[in-house]
């Protein structure tokens, strides 16, 4: 590599050095034979090791040994120079999140960074991959370049873009370069948010045209008492609009707060502000909130804001879920280096086909329930982001038919915080 970037090799030095000797000895044994010849071929010697300014005839053979000996000195600090690129320049494509192979110009591989050979490894996935950038790799051709997509299903399941390119220095080509770069969590979040755009017009295009209609039979209305029944489900309708609204809104300012401001905030009054807020519905549905504070009181470092929305919600959910005249219990209590909140109730459950999925936005195990009682689907997503915010977790238990039970799980003060 160093002799086609130009600059001489050891090999060249070395032989270099083996003629200086040699005909240092010759000098020095007084031989007279051939000195032309030889001061010659020493000159040249030494233009090809790159020094400047070759003697054009060489007086002494003491002058052409001088000139080879700063040639050879040149040289090396050449090699040595060439040396230091070469690792600085293999570093820091080994720093590079893509995996990058180099040809030559046979197809023959010479060069693999870090996480190419990470990604080119033994499994089976892995090995799909690399025969298909070595198919790539193949089919490009000189002066062209080739992309390909290679979805590999897992698990993990990946996606990997790759580009191919030729290279050459203007009169021939030296090989190819194959950028692989994997772009499973890119495609991830672009299927989020064409999932989160889709949900999101859904879920306002349901109570607008609902609007819409119940505006057009108001309109063409004469009956007081049907007028006050539209207006009321007029009324609701715009509730909920709002609701999906206000719920969006603390959803993207909580996924932009990844680090909330921190101070002590106490889980007691984490706890009853929740159940003040939830209080309204729960008597409205005749579901009784029993609150269990810890003793004696807790302290988490966060955002209290943050926290009381993410209980919150979990209260919510259940007072939503509960059948009338039932019961929900939270409780809250330290343990080891933890504070755990639990809240339970005894309403319709959960299908265990479903548990792994009621954190997601937009996500309703009974879509017709939900909507019945004014629900977003976006309440148990605030919780699990408020989780991820203050390094802590979200977990749900649940039988069909037997009620739920979740919990919050959050770091005590300090401990989490770099």
């Amino acid at each position: 590599m160093l002799a086609e970037l130009g600059v001489p090799t050891y090999g060249v030095v070395l032989a270099a050095l083996v003629v200086v000797a040699v005909a240092a000895a010759g000098y020095a044994l007084g031989s007279r034979r051939g000195v032309a010849a030889l001061r010659q071929r020493l000159a040249a010697l030494g233009s090809r090791l790159g020094a400047d300014n070759p003697p054009d005839e060489p007086a002494e053979l003491e002058d052409a040994l001088v000139f080879v000996e700063r040639a050879t000195d040149h040289a090396a600090e050449a090699v040595a120079e060439s040396s230091a690129d070469a690792i600085r320049l293999r570093r820091a494509l080994d720093t590079l999140p893509q995996a990058v192979i180099v040809c030559d110009e046979r197809g023959a591989p010479v060069f693999h960074n870090a996480r190419a050979v990470t990604l080119m490894g033994n499994r089976h996935g892995d090995a799909l991959a690399a025969q298909a950038v070595d198919e790539l790799l193949a089919a490009t051709g000189p002066g062209a370049s080739e992309e390909r997509t290679l979805e590999l299903y897992g698990p993990p399941r990946r996606t990997l873009a790759v580009r191919t390119m030729s290279l050459d220095n203007g009169q021939r080509t030296l090989g190819v370069i194959a950028v692989i770069e994997d772009v499973s969590e890119r495609r991830r979040l672009e299927e989020v948010r064409r999932d989160f755009v889709a949900n999101v017009s859904h879920e306002l295009k349901t109570p607008m045209g609902a609007l819409g209609l119940l505006a057009e039979t108001l309109l063409a209305e004469t009956e007081p008492e049907v007028s006050r029944r539209l207006a009321e489900r007029v009324h609701n309708e715009a509730f909920r609009i709002s609701r999906v609204i206000d719920d969006l809104l603390d959803l993207t300012r909580i996924e932009s707060e990844e680090s909330p401001p921190r101070e002590p905030v106490l889980v007691n009054l984490v706890m009853a502000e929740a159940a003040e807020r939830v209080r309204a519905s729960a008597e409205q549905r005749s579901v009784e909130v029993r609150l269990d504070e810890p003793t004696p009181p807790v302290a988490v470092l966060g955002d209290r804001r943050q926290l009381t929305s993410a209980v919150y919600n979990l209260l919510e959910n259940a007072v939503k879920f509960s059948y009338e005249r039932g019961v929900v219990v939270v409780v809250g209590k330290a343990e080891g280096e933890d504070v755990v909140i639990t809240v339970t109730d005894t309403g319709i459950g959960i299908p265990a086909r479903d548990l792994e999925r009621v954190f997601e936005r937009f996500y309703r195990v009974d879509h017709g329930r939900s909507r019945q009682t004014g629900g977003t689907g976006l309440g148990l997503a605030i919780t699990r982001h408020v989780a991820q915010n203050h390094h802590g977790s979200v977990r749900v238990e649940s039988r069909e038919g037997e009620g739920s039970t979740f919990t919050l799980v959050l770091p005590v003060q300090g401990r989490g915080e770099q």
